[in-house]
């Protein structure tokens, strides 16, 4: 790329910036200008975050209408002894003379009375940022600012100025206040994120830089960026240790995020104990010296987000505005049948959550109480009945008389098989006294299993899931008073109550109902056909449908 020759150059340390890499060629005329300044009043100081900030006024010289050539710009830069940058040159791709930023449509005395305007609104811009030492561009911010397109960075332009313009601090930067209400987050887990992006400068100013570094890192970034970045995040004392009261006040407000505000109370609520479970499920393995309590490591962390996703997918979307549909904050609607006592209910809003943080959004729209034994009584027969219209997933939940209260989550339909069946969508989970997810290991395909009718020992009557056929990770016989639970290779599960052997006190299953089937059930309720369809699929699950043929 052929360049002029420019002041400084040859020095080690000279450094060539891509205009592109901090906003684009709109930026080129800010650039281009102080250059100007630079070679005809002689040496003047300009910080990257000058620049940035003349950026920021770009719509005022857009309506004065300059037409920059579209090339790609540079500007070389010296480091000097102060932390400010010396703007010696701009090159490449323009002709020498400066006029011919206006090429296009201007001309003559409007010209220069256009350049006139743009010199010395430049000029005030310099030199009252020079005397007010804002602090210079993070050495991140170039690489950060490659990770989003120019219709990304035009956006979060666009919401800097306006959440700055609502700070009133003169469009310079966003106040915690704005933050908060922005995201919708409160308490001790916004004030450290809020500390994190703006890099603890501690001065409660979010400047268009810490923005977009924050972003680039916590929504483009790796796997283990994000999650060092997160368990960061957790350390709300900031300390240097994520402990048990740490995670307890994050839980808190993410809680309160997701179920509305002040459910969370003390003195033994049932929203407290919910709490307590999901903290009992994470662990804290670090010794600190000096310090009484243990610290989460990073480890720690990522063991935790596989037991509880739904946490992780909440975290992982903080700087997503809730009304553009934030991860980890939707619960589906529990639909029940009428009159039915919300009291005989297992399911429950905390659990539908955790069970939703490794489904798709489409699958958390609305789960259908499809079957409760304490309303249906404990019958194979029943269940089969009442499943069979439904077409999505189903959610099956079993509270023993141990009181422990755990299932499975079954992708496919339940249907009559003599050997294991399913997809790799399938899992088991745990929800009192213990909260936990189980996904398919890989180690084997045996997911899912529904015999019904068969009179071989080998193949034993009942649903379950996972392990092997009289050693399944979970299953309930086809006489629905007993079953049993194994730690199995299937989900890498434990066993999931006291004991192997299981005497279910209450059983219900869901049906997952997506938009797309509840607009098809509506079309078709009630027709011939319909009913001859639901009466067919029941007799092919009790093995009878070729009986008449």
């Amino acid at each position: 790329m052929a360049r002029q020759a420019v002041p400084g150059e040859g020095e080690d340390d000279t450094a060539l910036v891509p205009i592109r890499g901090i906003g684009g060629i709109k930026t080129a005329h800010a650039l281009f200008i102080a250059a100007e300044l630079v070679a005809s009043h002689g040496e003047q100081t300009l910080e990257l975050g000058d620049l940035s900030r003349m950026e920021m006024s770009l719509a005022v010289w857009d309506r004065a209408g300059t037409h920059p050539v579209t090339a790609d710009p540079v500007i070389h830069v010296a480091p000097r002894r102060s932390r400010h940058i010396v703007a010696v040159a701009v090159a490449v791709c323009f002709a020498a003379s400066p006029s011919s930023l206006h090429r296009r449509k201007l001309s003559g005395p409007r010209r220069r009375k256009k350049k006139k305007k743009l010199c010395d609104f430049a000029r005030t811009t310099t030199m009252g940022n020079s005397q007010s030492q804002s602090p210079p561009a993070h050495p991140r911010f170039a690489s950060a600012s490659r990770a989003f397109t120019q219709k990304e960075l035009e956006d979060l332009r666009s919401l800097f100025v306006s959440l700055a313009a609502q700070s009133q601090a003169n469009g310079h930067h966003v106040s915690p206040p704005v933050f908060q209400a922005y995201f919708h987050i409160h308490g001790p887990l916004s004030e450290r994120l809020f500390d994190l992006i703006t890099q603890k400068r501690k001065d409660g100013k979010l400047n268009f830089e810490d923005l977009v570094i924050a972003k680039a890192t916590y929504e483009k970034g790796t796997g283990d960026e994000i999650e060092e970045f997160i368990h960061q995040l957790l350390d709300v004392d900031d300390d240097g240790n994520v402990t048990r009261s740490d995670l307890e006040s994050v839980m808190i407000t993410v809680f309160d995020s997701v179920f509305g505000p002040k459910t969370v109370q003390t003195g033994g609520s049932s929203k407290q104990e919910d709490l307590c479970i999901f903290l009992d499920s994470a662990n804290f393995s670090e010794n600190v010296q000096g310090h009484g309590d243990q610290s989460m490591s990073l480890e720690d962390l990522r063991r935790w987000f596989a037991f509880v996703p739904s946490f992780r997918r909440f975290l992982r979307s903080l700087l997503v505005p809730p009304d553009s549909g934030r991860l980890g904050t939707q619960v589906p609607r529990l639909s029940c049948w009428n009159n039915t006592d919300s009291g005989e209910i297992i399911l429950k809003e905390e659990y539908a959550w955790h069970i939703g943080g490794v489904l798709s959004e489409e699958e958390l729209e609305q789960w259908k109480l499809l079957y409760h034994s304490s309303l249906n009584g404990l019958s194979f027969n029943t269940f089969l009945g009442n499943i069979n219209n439904s077409e999505g997933p189903t959610i099956l939940i079993v509270k023993d008389r141990e009181g422990h209260i755990y299932g499975g989550y079954a992708s496919q339909p339940w249907e009559r098989h003599s050997e294991f069946y399913g997809d790799m969508k399938s899992f088991l989970f745990q929800l009192y006294p213990h909260v936990s997810i189980y996904r398919p290991t890989g180690a084997n395909r045996n997911v899912q299993w529904c015999a019904i009718n068969f009179s071989s020992e080998d193949i034993p009557n009942g649903i379950g899931f996972g392990g092997r056929a009289n050693h399944f990770g979970l299953f309930i016989s086809a006489s629905f008073d007993q079953g049993q639970t194994f730690a199995c290779t299937t989900f890498g599960s434990p066993c999931l109550s006291t004991a192997n052997r299981i005497l279910p006190e209450v059983i219900e299953c869901w049906g997952v109902v997506q938009k797309a089937q509840l607009e098809k059930q509506d079309a078709v309720r009630g027709t011939v056909l319909e009913r001859f369809k639901e009466d067919r699929h029941m007799l092919n699950m009790v093995g009878l449908a070729n009986s008449s043929e």
